[in-house]
């Protein structure tokens, strides 16, 4: 197994996530099978309980792993499907330690950080990279030297350098090189930050150079002579037009043939679909505009997933899609606000949890639905959707979901079986779970399918006792899983469908999510239809 650490400085938020699994991209380009780690020092167990604010979207993992949008990243870069087990946290690593502690397992030894944390956390690493039938591990620490709470983790990397054969393991560091008035590049902070990292006892082999523009080749060799790295082993990560971009900016950086040489490792097969697919992301010519009503919209990190997944589908399409984010508490306030919508080619709510902006969401939903704009929802998009009809269609007035309210007419609710749960504290529905498709509806000629696997992430159901009312006023339930609905859709009108599961979490570039794929198709007919 061979191991790639990468680490960063300067600051947060350089995209560590995306260097590291644009690396790994290119590996797999290069015919390695590369799987990744991301190590998050927080004491949070998993990303599960954090709000969007704090740290972005929570991504859902095939096994039910609420983990960090960084690992979205990895599957969406290596097309693969990691499990929560790749997502290290300090609350993992020390909840694991002082349960060994208190079964005995230390045989009444003083526990401490080294070696006890850190051989938990080697020992993590190395089972996950084993478990995953990988060649490569690629390992992303969080946040930048110097912070109290990577600490460990550094060490741990340090004495597995140590430990590990000579040509196994391979040190990244990402960097910022900032520009003064003068739009000269500085690479004092850079400096530092690689001094910081060798106190450590860790030498960087390769450093990632985060600027505005290209790295020019004064700051690269004065990178290479004050940092102890060859001038082909300073890459110029300079800002991209897109991320998917990243991996065939860094190939021509010559990133692979340095890093390669490395690890020795050798070029056995050459997988180019991915420069195609960035070509074909290059030719796209026509372009559509979706509005997305959601309550989390003054940062995008909330839906990176839903970002990529329209962007994947536009790529397919050929068509651009341009995403308007709009709060869906504005609606609320502003009705007026509403009849703008009408110059949008589509419509889609995303998931969410809590009531705040559910009210200025289902009027988004009436209007999709009474004008006949394409809508997708998503989650808590399909819930509002049932709602939205029920109250408008079927005249239930007070119909809404027992997560909000005390209504007499819940048509989202726990299902007995989750109230039972509920005392136990797990009435989440996370991760894998089948649906089945009914045959000539539109969500089977979207799948092409009878049973589709999806990701899931809610507590809440739609409520079977209030089906054959909805039912039999238009509103139609195409994919199920025994009892619980999965898929609704309404056939009289030209493209409305709703999904209880996230299909975003599985779309990929160049295998785009098929609900995504289908609505921005719908999106291009509905605007060349308006433009007669």
């Amino acid at each position: 197994m061979k191991y790639i650490v990468v680490t960063g400085g300067v600051m947060s938020g350089l995209g560590k996530g995306i260097t590291a699994a644009s690396v790994g991209r290119i590996l797999k380009n290069k015919g390695y099978d590369v799987t990744a780690i991301k190590i998050d020092p927080y004491i949070n167990i998993d990303a599960g309980t954090m709000s969007p604010y704090q740290h972005g979207e929570v991504f859902v993992l095939k096994d039910g792993g609420e983990v960090d949008l960084d690992l979205g990243n990895y599957e969406r870069f290596l097309d693969s499907e990691l499990t929560h087990d790749h997502n290290i946290t300090t609350g993992k690593v020390y909840q694991s330690v002082i349960e060994k502690e208190r079964r005995g397992d230390y045989l009444g030894k003083t526990v401490q950080i080294i070696p006890h944390v850190t051989d938990e956390i080697k020992e993590r690493i190395r089972t996950v990279a084993a478990a995953s039938g990988a060649e490569i591990c690629m390992i992303e620490i969080g946040g930048t030297v110097g912070d109290i709470e990577s600490m460990p983790f550094l060490e741990a990397v340090r004495q597995m350098h140590a430990e590990e054969p000579e040509g196994h393991m391979a040190f990244l560091h990402v960097t910022l090189v900032p520009m003064d008035s003068q739009g000269d590049q500085k690479t004092k902070p850079t400096q530092h930050s690689v001094r910081e990292l060798r106190e450590l006892g860790l030498r960087p082999d390769m450093i990632i150079a985060r600027c505005r523009v290209p790295l020019g080749e004064g700051a690269k060799s004065k990178i290479s002579m004050f940092c102890d790295v060859p001038p082909e082993a300073v890459i110029s990560a300079h800002d991209a037009e897109e991320i998917y971009t990243v991996p065939l900016q860094m190939e021509r950086e010559g990133l692979s043939d340095y890093l390669m040489r490395k690890l020795n490792l050798s070029v056995f097969e050459i997988r180019t679909h991915w420069g195609e697919m960035v070509e074909r992301m290059r030719r796209i010519t026509g372009e559509v505009n979706v509005a997305i009503v959601g309550k989390y919209t003054n940062l995008q990190d909330a839906y990176i997933s839903i970002r990529e997944a329209l962007k994947h589908a536009s790529i397919e399409c050929k068509c651009a899609v341009n995403p308007t984010w709009i709060e869906s508490e504005e609606l609320e306030e502003k009705p007026d606000l509403i009849e703008k919508l009408d110059r949008y080619d589509g419509i889609l709510v995303p998931g969410g949890f809590g009531s705040r902006g559910t009210d200025g969401k289902i009027r988004t939903i009436r209007y999709a639905r009474e004008h006949n704009i394409p809508y997708l929802g998503l989650c808590l998009g399909m819930q509002l959707a049932v709602i939205e009809f029920a109250r408008n269609a079927l005249q239930l007035k007070d119909a809404d979901s027992s997560e909000f309210s005390n209504t007499k007419n819940p048509v989202i609710d726990l299902l007995p079986e989750q109230e039972e749960l509920e005392d136990l504290g797990g009435t989440m529905r996370l991760g894998n779970y089948e649906a089945e498709i009914t045959l000539e509806s539109l969500a089977h000629r979207i799948y092409n399918k009878t049973t589709i696997t999806e990701r899931h992430r809610h507590r809440y159901e739609v409520n079977p006792e209030y089906i054959e009312k909805i039912e039999a006023e238009g509103m139609k339930f195409t994919g199920k899983n025994k009892n619980r609905m999965e898929i609704l859709e309404i056939p009289s009108h030209p493209f409305f469908i709703a999904s209880q599961f996230h299909p975003e979490f599985k779309s990929r570039p160049g295998k785009p999510a098929p609900l995504f794929k289908s609505f921005v198709e719908a999106m291009i007919e509905h605007k060349n239809k308006k433009e007669l």
